[in-house]
């Protein structure tokens, strides 16, 4: 009798945790060969359960369709970087300078309709111009709607069938999220727009927002985050990044700085979990990014995670990671929602990749850290008028993803020349651990900070639901960061500025790109730089005879366990650069695959992790860039595939009457924008 008792038991406890294995995957991850959301999902996992294309027959992927952006605005877009989605056997994306919204058949590229605003004047102004990251689909199982933010900061609803705008919806289907916000913002205003897509959740459309950088003024637009009434356009609700008086986290505004400091918004993307009815959103840095005297305190709810109500806007809980932020580590990656199997419990996580390497672990429900993060001291400033935080955060699982801190062991050691040569560039900065402040430039000791670049920026990472793995595109890339008093002949009411802020130029490696949008323009009055050296890649504009001052990799996919919080495997991701390569310094040495920075995001299947490339390099098949899948198991490279034109945007998948299709934004140099889809013969 006791055995019958444990085998129904057993029986028992397989159906549970089948149960469970179930509810793992069910909430995420793509549905019916759909992709109907910029990350797949509501919780950005970028995982779709197919695998007709796998390690046996990726190699054989050829062009199924290109379709070409040049004719979507007045001029061609040379930075295309939209996630299309996909529903119903129809593709939606944006394309073109003037953000154009069209609509594919999916199996063909064939373009359906195509919808453009010429917002004139309001749209020169805008901070995030060009084609964006793309769009959201809302359907209630009758009604179907494309949903976007235009460069001039509207939000547009239009009818999926038809591309036309949807008349009930705000006035003639726009919302003008310039007004309603809380502040006075001009519509010629240049200081606030968006490059990310809306998020729609529970009919409840979420809008963030995005600014400039290298500000000069310590007042500037405000971030807030903002609720819409997806059938209507109604606004349900606003949140104050930066909060006022009586409520939470305005003491942290020390001198009453909440009244004029701004930014604090939120360009990346924002997830949403339904069942919950939270929506998690990463915020970033407040008005000057590498400098706060003129903001004491904490400076809540910056570069923060903020879990909000998606019906009433209310915070839930937030999570700071970085204290009176001065590096500009401002959340670049989406939150991405992940249920795992932690010490036996199932637990409904947020993993949340940042700029400094960490990954954010949190429940999300409660904001409690899975593993204990702990508050560390850290170095503190010496600028005039600065006060840095004592401590900082520091997750203790899982190990950081990417580099922190910066020592003569990070710099290049391909021979002893080399690195003798790159210790002495390096001895006339300042290097430190994590969160080592920036310099005040002058004429005696150190010229800048060393700092590694973005470490991962608005790609962000995914993951698997099924084995509760988290992965994550990275880069190692050296650059100086330096601020300096401002001249008294250029305008602005900020006591310092960034060093490159006067040429409009970011010394920051990797930072140059991060949020997309047309070139900064140099300040009138301002004196001219001395001409940089050669920006090898992967170098960040600092470098020795013209290689990167960093050692490599210099691009790497890392895999993480989040049952354990434990690296699973690292691989080099991308082909060693042309000049490492031919490189005379280096000849006749054996250089192994250093992998390429870029802004690059990971799409996983049921058996494998696939990567674009986000730069050139020479192939034997000619100039152009490789789509790598590696096996999501152990990071085994099992297949490769020439593309002409490197990855400009994530890549996504679906399936259509039977065929798996992963389409990819391309574009670079003199490539303007095309969404190329590939399947098998």
């Amino acid at each position: 009798m006791a055995c019958a008792f444990r085998s129904v038991a057993r029986v028992a406890l397989v159906i549970v945790l089948l149960s469970v294995g179930w509810s793992v995957s069910a909430q995420y991850g793509t549905k019916n060969g759909d992709w109907t959301a910029y990350g797949g999902d509501l919780g950005h996992t970028r995982y779709a359960p197919l695998d007709q294309i796998n390690a046996d027959n990726f190699n054989k992927l050829e062009v199924a369709w290109r379709f070409k952006t040049d004719n979507l605005g007045p001029i061609p877009e040379f930075t295309y970087e939209s996630t299309p989605v996909v529903a119903r056997g129809v593709l939606y994306s944006t394309g073109g300078s003037r953000r154009a919204v069209f609509a594919l058949d999916a199996t063909t590229g064939e373009q359906l309709w195509v919808f453009s605003l010429n917002e004139g004047p309001r749209g020169e102004a805008a901070p995030r111009r060009l084609s964006g990251r793309g769009l959201s689909y809302w359907t209630d199982g009758r009604e179907e709607r494309i949903i976007y933010v235009t460069p001039g900061y509207q939000l547009v609803a239009l009818d999926s069938r038809t591309g036309r705008p949807v008349p009930g919806f705000g006035k003639n289907g726009i919302v003008d999220l310039k007004q309603d916000n809380d502040q006075i913002i001009g519509p010629l205003n240049g200081e606030i727009g968006l490059h990310a897509t809306p998020t729609v959740a529970n009919n409840v459309i979420i809008v963030g927002a995005a600014h400039p950088s290298n500000a000069r003024f310590k007042r500037n637009v405000k971030g807030y985050i903002r609720g819409f009434d997806v059938r209507t356009g109604k606004r349900l609700w606003i949140f104050h990044t930066i909060p006022r008086p009586g409520e939470f986290g305005n003491d942290t505004w020390e001198n009453d700085s909440w009244v004029y400091t701004g930014h604090t918004g939120s360009w990346s993307q924002i997830s949403a979990d339904e069942q919950l009815g939270l929506v998690y959103v990463g915020i970033e840095t407040p008005t000057g990014d590498y400098y706060g005297g003129h903001r004491p305190g904490n400076n809540l709810f910056a570069e923060s995670l903020m879990a909000l109500d998606v019906k009433t806007g209310q915070r839930k809980w937030h999570y700071q990671y970085v204290h009176h932020p001065i590096w500009d580590m401002d959340n670049a990656c989406p939150p991405v929602l992940v249920d795992v199997m932690i010490d036996g419990k199932l637990v409904k996580a947020v993993a949340h990749p940042n700029k400094n390497g960490f990954l954010y672990v949190l429940d999300r429900v409660t904001g409690q850290p899975v593993w204990p993060i702990e508050e560390r001291p850290v170095p503190q400033s010496d600028v005039p008028g600065e006060k840095t935080s004592p401590t900082q955060p520091h997750p203790t699982k899982p190990p950081a993803y990417g580099p922190q801190g910066v020592s003569n062991d990070d710099l290049i050691d391909f021979t002893p020349e080399l690195r003798a040569e790159a210790i002495q560039i390096a001895s006339r900065y300042r290097m430190g651990p994590l969160f080592t402040p920036p310099v005040a430039s002058k004429r005696e000791g150190p010229i800048g900070t060393l700092g590694w670049g973005s470490t991962a920026s608005w790609p962000g990472g995914s993951f698997d639901p099924e084995a509760g793995t988290f992965y994550i595109f990275s880069t190692r890339s050296l650059g100086a960061l330096s601020i300096v008093p401002r001249p008294s002949n250029v305008s602005g009411d900020m006591d310092y500025v960034q060093g490159s802020a006067l040429t409009g130029a970011r010394t920051t490696a990797g930072a140059g790109s991060a949020q997309g949008g047309g070139a900064q323009k140099p300040i009138a009055g301002a004196a001219e730089a001395p001409p940089s050296p050669p920006t090898p890649e992967g170098g960040g504009g600092l470098n020795v005879r013209g290689l990167p001052l960093a050692k490599p990799p210099y691009g790497v996919i890392t895999a993480i366990d989040l049952k354990k919080g434990e690296t699973l495997w690292k691989v080099p991701h991308g082909d060693t650069p042309d000049n490492v390569r031919n490189h005379p310094a280096l000849k006749g040495l054996n250089i192994p695959q250093t992998g390429r920075a870029s802004s690059v995001g990971t799409l996983v299947t049921k058996t494998l992790v696939i990567a674009g490339e986000g730069s050139f390099v020479t192939t034997p098949q000619g100039r152009g860039a490789t789509l790598r899948a590696y096996d999501k198991v152990t990071g085994k490279n099992v297949g490769a595939v020439f593309m002409r034109v490197p990855e400009s945007g994530s890549p996504m998948t679906y399936m259509v009457n039977g065929k798996q299709y992963i389409v990819i934004a391309t574009s670079g140099t003199v490539n303007t924008g095309e969404l190329i889809a590939l399947r098998l013969p």
